[in-house]
């Protein structure tokens, strides 16, 4: 883990040195001059996005700032594929709306856990660093308890097959807690977050997101999920 932080910091050195050399463009449209233009910050108004995962042990009520489209996709991938950290800040309102919207008073967010291989590539976990703009208390309670195929192309059944039980929770019995990520998909590894606190005596009283895929299928919404917009 030592070394992993070491090349952490040096990554960020390097990318905070390409920064003063490379041209800024903004994350949303890609006008040049400006990391995030103001058109683009206006786009990233909270605008709460509702679910409702089937995780086991019973439903969870989930909330995400922004739906996963358009300028908001566009800043998140920004900040996870090019390593544009400092625009994580401009998603926290939505996680703070989305966390105030669960009602869950002094509950802590637990953060999905990063892999280590996505931990060195990225030099962040983008989870916990979404939580910390938003000032949100933060417990890491969550962690891999096996290593998970790839969830990209998979459907929702084949999504949840792949993360069950792939996460454990220690020091969690008796703490109320809201689960917290990047990006909600088909809800699979919240719904095994979900199981994991439970199985270890957490109270889990919701979830929360800085954006939702909006999720269609032939003009339907995937069974067992719930999906609204509310300003």
């Amino acid at each position: 883990m030592l070394l992993d932080d070491s090349a952490a910091v040096v990554r960020s050195a390097l990318a905070d040195a390409l920064a003063l050399v490379l041209p800024v463009v903004c994350a949303g449209c890609g006008i040049p001059d400006s990391s995030l233009c103001d058109a683009c910050i206006a786009a990233l108004e909270p605008q709460p996005v509702r679910r409702v995962l089937d995780a086991p042990g019973g439903e969870v009520v989930l909330w995400s700032g922004l739906s996963f489209e358009g300028i908001a996709a566009r800043v998140v991938r920004a900040i996870k594929e090019d390593g544009r950290t400092p625009l994580a800040r401009r998603l926290a309102p939505g996680m703070r709306e989305a966390f105030a919207r669960l009602d869950a008073g002094d509950a802590v967010v637990v953060p999905m856990p990063t892999s280590r291989a996505s931990y060195r590539r990225r030099g962040v976990r983008v989870p916990d660093l979404l939580a910390q703009r938003a000032r949100l208390p933060v417990a890491r309670l969550l962690r891999h308890a096996r290593r998970t195929g790839d969830q990209r192309g998979l459907d929702r059944n084949a999504r949840r097959d792949n993360v069950a039980h792939s996460l454990m929770a220690t020091s969690a019995a008796g703490r109320r807690v809201v689960v917290l990520d990047d990006v909600a998909t088909t809800g699979a590894s919240l719904e095994e977050a979900v199981r994991a606190l439970r199985a270890a005596g957490a109270v889990v009283l919701g979830a929360v997101t800085a954006a939702a895929t909006p999720r269609h299928m032939n003009g339907r919404r995937p069974p067992g999920v719930a999906f609204e917009t509310h300003r």
